[in-house]
């Protein structure tokens, strides 16, 4: 009698990646935003890692923060890899670890929903709220990255130059670039670069607003930060008129300080530079910082002079 081969259950084949555009997308908008959380805190970083007189404890909260970011990353990035159809092999050698071990450790399901969950990491108050200090849309106008905003949009607008086709040299997505313009997405200093140089601006009208909305130190001289600043607010308010100006302080600057407070020589004193940044839509604790400095090294330069000349 003959036997006929009749074959077994065959073992099953692993499966191959699982092909899911919509992840895809949302694992990338996910990096992008952990890569400006990274520059958020990066920043932070370089300002307290300059301050001699910071705790160990702070910079180590700082340091075990972006390693956090960088895992939640790795994790976007592996997910994205699946979602693509692509072969997790190609990462395994980075992460020096097994194919076997990418899949098991990074559920696609679990990591898409916890990036969901995530959130991020806000930049430290320069002042602490009072409790009477009420979320207004007014209030939100004037906070640092929405007066970055309305600068960038100004030039936008300026230009003539289409959402769009900044889109296309950020590589980014128009709507992407709609809601930098809107104050909705952190922009990078090389966005700002971008958008002063696609629209035929001049960047030193926009970058110390950069720098404030994320605490950046200028390196240039303090005198001339703080004009610098002052120039940029008024820019980002539509660049009123001496005449409005002064009018809308109630005159209680004259045109003379008005002058000195964006082309000196010297530096006013606060009132004046107060009452501008309250003009220009700011907000007084951002620029006090920059006028100490400024003040300091004016006293310093005055001290030197008159030891010099007797």
């Amino acid at each position: 009698m003959s036997i006929r081969s009749h074959p077994g259950p065959q073992p099953s084949a692993r499966n191959g990646p699982a092909i899911d555009p919509d992840r895809a997308k949302r694992c990338t908008e996910a990096v992008r935003d952990i890569a400006e959380d990274l520059i958020v805190v990066a920043d932070a970083f370089l300002n307290r890692a300059s301050d001699n007189a910071a705790p160990t404890t702070e910079l180590l909260h700082i340091v075990t923060t972006i390693n956090a970011l960088a895992q939640e990353a790795t994790e976007a990035l592996v997910v994205r890899q699946r979602s693509q159809g692509e072969p997790l092999s190609d990462l395994a050698p980075e992460l020096k670890v097994t194919e076997d071990r990418l899949r098991k450790k990074y559920d696609p399901q679990a990591i898409d929903q916890a990036l969901a969950r995530r959130s991020r990491p806000m930049r430290a108050p320069l002042a602490s709220p009072r409790l009477d200090d009420l979320p207004t849309t007014k209030a939100l106008l004037r906070q640092p990255h929405q007066r970055l905003a309305c600068g960038l949009t100004r030039m936008w607008k300026q230009s003539g130059v289409s959402q769009r086709a900044l889109a296309q040299v950020m590589t980014v997505d128009p709507s992407y670039v709609s809601r930098m313009l809107s104050g909705e997405r952190v922009v990078t200093l090389q966005h700002v670069k971008v958008i002063a140089g696609q629209c035929g601006g001049n960047l030193d009208l926009v970058k110390p607003l950069w720098e404030a909305a994320n605490g950046v130190q200028a390196t240039i001289d303090p005198a001339r930060a703080l004009r610098s600043y002052l120039r940029a607010l008024h820019y980002a308010a539509g660049s009123p008129s001496d005449t409005r100006i002064i009018n809308s302080v109630q005159r209680t600057i004259s045109k003379t300080e008005l002058r000195q407070a964006f082309d000196g020589p010297g530096t006013p004193g606060w009132p004046v530079v107060q009452q501008l940044t309250i003009a220009f839509q700011s907000l007084p604790e951002i620029t006090r910082p920059l006028w100490r400095r400024a003040q300091c090294a004016d006293d310093n330069t005055s001290t030197i002079s008159a030891g010099a000349f007797g």
